[in-house]
């Protein structure tokens, strides 16, 4: 066999996007309030609480101010959209980011449709949806953009080949593989899209050179059902029993990394692949979505 496996460490990825979004702010000329993120949660111990560390801590060292919106306890659908409302009409507030997926009562759809598309920063809108289907974007979920971007990074065969997308959920899986199938000067790919109800996972992606993978089911991806060579975009992110580790738990991607090893031409880790670069790219809709709304000189914002 003799496959090496490469490690597809998202660091490199996201600092090229800084690097970027830092450019973008050096050329703006304009004054005026700096880019301002909302993070929008329910304050409760939960996965979406590192990554809003995360968010935190990048949008500091790029100069992007955050603001943490933590819904009060007891907190239900009404009190969401009314908080979304308020930020929408907030003219110091140029991005909302809502944690989700969000448990009942609450609705996710209904709660986003509150915000303009300029704001909706990780494009999750059926209005931001719609743009991408008719492949005139305006923001882009961040998840499916971040596993396009390492792709892209590491010269991944995807353009004009057969991939899979494992997930379909609209946040994640279809919005990549709509970006994946994009027309020139669009990736080109041909893509299978599969899911929890695929009957034959091994048989769905044979044949496929690069498998993205966001079915959030940890061991799901090993070498009995991976194709021979293909590399690996792991977007999976759960949480799994671990007695070796503080608090007795650890994350996991989908893909069974010991299996792939020396089998798979790639993989991305997880944590420390495709997490980085989300967060990278939601920095950068932050500051596309302050030039949009910024108030122009003479003109009326």
């Amino acid at each position: 066999m003799g496959t090496v496996t490469q490690r597809l460490e998202g660091a490199a990825v996201a600092a090229a996007l800084d690097e970027a979004t830092r450019a973008a702010l050096r050329t703006a000329s304009t004054p005026g309030s700096p880019p301002t993120l909302a993070s929008v949660h329910r304050g409760v111990d939960s996965p979406f609480q590192f990554y809003r560390r995360r968010q935190m801590k990048a949008a500091g060292a790029l100069g992007i101010r955050f603001q943490d919106e933590a819904l009060a306890p007891g907190a239900g659908q009404p009190d969401l959209v009314e908080r979304l409302r308020r930020l929408d009409g907030d003219p110091s507030v140029h991005a909302v980011l809502v944690e989700h997926p969000l448990p009942a009562p609450f609705e996710f759809g209904p709660a986003i449709a509150t915000l303009r598309p300029e704001k909706d920063v990780d494009g999750v809108s059926a209005a931001n949806l719609g743009r991408l289907l008719g492949a005139h974007p305006t923001h882009v979920p961040a998840v499916a953009l971040a596993a396009l971007d390492i792709a892209r990074h590491y010269h991944l065969p995807y353009e004009g080949e057969p991939v899979a997308v494992i997930g379909r959920s609209e946040t994640v899986g279809l919005p990549l593989a709509l970006l994946l199938a994009a027309r020139p000067p669009g990736p080109n790919a041909t893509v299978t899209i599969a899911h929890s109800r695929t009957r034959d996972l091994r048989r769905a992606i044979a044949g496929a050179r690069t498998i993205f993978s966001c079915a959030g089911q940890p061991g799901l991806l090993t070498r009995q059902v991976v194709p021979e060579g293909a590399a690996v975009v792991d977007v999976g992110v759960s949480t799994v029993p671990d007695p070796s580790r503080p608090g007795g738990s650890r994350t996991a991607g989908d893909a069974d990394p010991a299996s792939l090893e020396g089998w798979a031409s790639a993989l991305t880790p997880v944590p420390g692949g495709v997490g980085p670069v989300t967060v990278a790219e939601l920095m950068r809709g932050t500051v596309r979505a302050w030039e949009w709304l910024r108030p122009r000189p003479g003109g009326l914002g």
